[in-house]
């Protein structure tokens, strides 16, 4: 096959109805459907370690093949120029300390939570799913299980999950009666060593574990954990980017722990991460930037205090009123995190227009539905524009932007008519100028996202039975497979903005599913290719400084 057969060939996966591009990944959003849990038993060997490094080097040459056409078709001059740094994939090894539990935390969502702000593009992996705010984290943590466990498995569970990084705190499950020590001991060294001969590059962090007030049954774990520290040491002089971990120093028992004695509470499990990550910023290649916006309340609800979370551009736009764009997260209304739109809203900021994302109420931590986080979202608006002097924001140019229920919030908030906090001074509007929609759900009801507990007021609450003449200019991209939103509701949604005098603008992404982008993975070059989407739409309205 010559290179115009293979360049057409490459091209065919990627021709859009309105611009080229695909998604590769078209499984469910972070956030939507059930986390499955798979058993041990169902782990399967993926790769030889004869083949480990090939199989590596096939799928970034892969990776390279399929930029191809995106370069043929966008040209380098368009590409948005955005910064990136190593990315790395992340195995939680363990026992129910690792896991987590219903009513005791894990370290994963704050060790998650400090590697994205610090600016680390890192994805846990593993067989099992920890459910979070932000959604399932994935980790190989098995409650009940112990160290001879995972060495009996380790094999057959790092072909299938490699990670680069690996954290090890496993040496609880035994009783002090079963003098227990030397076997854990072995167990740990034979993991590390499986590992190694797996992927000898993989970074092993092995932690000191911490101990528990559940006496006699744990009294072990201080000799334990001198015999950890002598095993890695004897480690390292076989192995590179072997490294100890002391999860015990600093943890107390008495107030880091549920009422077994055992298992982390909220502090404890903030402890864990907290060590995990200083050890991990000294052996982790030091990121291009990092995320320190300003949080400012904007609404108290029962439950807490809703904040945005404020990015403003460089002292050289001070003196200029300046545009804004506020994000919502996607989720389900269920789970998610204003983090989703950090990236975005750094980068946009560096154009000269206060970028934020903003909280909102889920049923993850408060038990509400989308009304509720409708009513979120609009009061965050009319905040905005209460407080507009203090940001150096012009009132009249805010945008709402929001991806998947996100993507229904902005929408709605320039659509639906009513579902206002009562107590708010509805003489400042809460309905943006403007609206960018990643594939959003414009629908509640059964054509749409079907969703149950909206069926009595769907058409009231869907923004696209209410489209109206105050509707703002809006941008939807969307995948030509999502679930949610047929393109040919998009094309309608579109056609009534563009019928009422509103600009609507579709751009669709052939093959795409449900979401396009996963902010929790390293951004892609179709992530690139939208959010350049996003700024020539800001641009148009004049919303970007020049």
């Amino acid at each position: 096959m010559d290179e115009n057969a293979l360049s057409c060939l490459l091209r065919e996966r990627i021709i859009g109805c309105e611009i080229c591009m695909t998604a590769g990944d078209t499984q469910r959003d972070d956030f939507s459907g059930p986390y499955i849990k798979h058993p041990t038993s169902s782990i399967q060997h993926r790769a030889s370690n004869k083949n480990y490094k090939q199989m590596k080097n096939l799928n970034k040459f892969l990776s390279l093949l399929m930029m191809l056409p995106l370069v043929f078709h966008m040209g380098m001059a368009q590409k948005v120029p955005l910064e990136q740094g190593k990315s790395y994939t992340l195995l939680g090894l363990g026992d129910s300390i690792t896991e987590g539990g219903n009513n005791f935390s894990s370290y994963l969502y704050p060790l998650w939570k400090k590697l994205y702000l610090g600016g680390y593009q890192v994805e846990f992996v593993g067989p099992n799913q920890a459910d979070t705010k932000i959604g399932g984290i994935a980790h190989a943590g098995f409650s009940g299980r112990n160290a001879a466990f995972l060495a009996t498995n380790i094999d057959s569970l790092y072909r299938q999950f490699p990670a680069d990084i690996v954290l090890l705190h496993a040496g609880h499950n035994h009783f002090t009666e079963e003098n227990p020590v030397e076997g854990i001991v072995s167990a740990l060294t034979s993991i590390v060593g499986i590992i190694k001969n797996v992927n000898p590059e993989a970074i092993i962090l092995i932690a000191k574990v911490i101990e528990s007030g559940k006496l006699p049954k744990y009294s072990y774990i201080p000799q334990l954990n001198e015999r950890i520290e002598q095993m890695v040491s004897e480690a390292q002089q076989s192995y590179t980017e072997i490294y100890l971990v002391d999860q015990a120093k600093g943890f107390n028992w008495k107030e880091d722990t549920i009422e077994d004695k055992v298992h982390p509470n909220a502090s404890g499990a903030a402890k864990m991460a907290t060590i995990w990550y200083e050890k991990l910023e000294t052996v982790l290649e030091k990121p291009s930037q990092s995320f320190n916006p300003t949080l400012a309340v904007y609404k108290k609800t029962v439950s807490e205090e809703l904040q945005l979370h404020i990015f403003e551009p460089s002292d050289k736009f001070k003196n200029d009123q300046k545009a804004c764009i506020i994000f919502f997260f996607g989720g389900g209304w269920k789970v998610g995190s204003p983090l989703q739109f950090y990236r975005e809203a750094a980068y946009l900021a560096s154009k000269g227009i206060v970028a934020i994302s903003a909280d909102y109420r889920t049923a993850f931590e408060n038990g509400t539905t989308p009304i509720e986080s409708l009513q979120d979202a609009k009061s965050a608006i009319r905040w905005l524009r209460k407080n507009a002097q203090k940001y150096g924001i012009d009132p009249s140019k805010i945008a709402a932007a929001g991806a998947s229920a996100g993507g229904y919030l902005a929408a709605a908030t320039g659509t639906v008519e009513g579902f206002e906090e009562p107590e708010e001074d509805h003489l400042v509007s809460s309905r943006p100028n403007l609206n960018l929609l990643y594939y959003p759900v414009l629908d509640l009801g059964p054509d749409g996202y079907d969703l149950v507990e909206m069926k009595e007021v769907y058409k009231e609450i869907s923004p696209y039975y209410a489209v109206n003449n105050d509707t703002p200019p809006t941008l939807i991209l969307l995948g030509t497979e999502d679930p949610y939103l047929s393109v040919e509701n998009a094309k309608h949604y579109k056609n009534k903005l563009n019928s009422m005098g509103v600009g609507g603008e579709l751009k669709l992404y052939q093959g795409a599913g449900h979401p396009i982008f996963y902010y929790r993975k390293s951004p892609s070059e179709y992530y690139e290719l939208m959010l350049h989407e996003t700024e020539t739409f800001l641009n148009k309205h004049n919303y970007l400084m020049k």
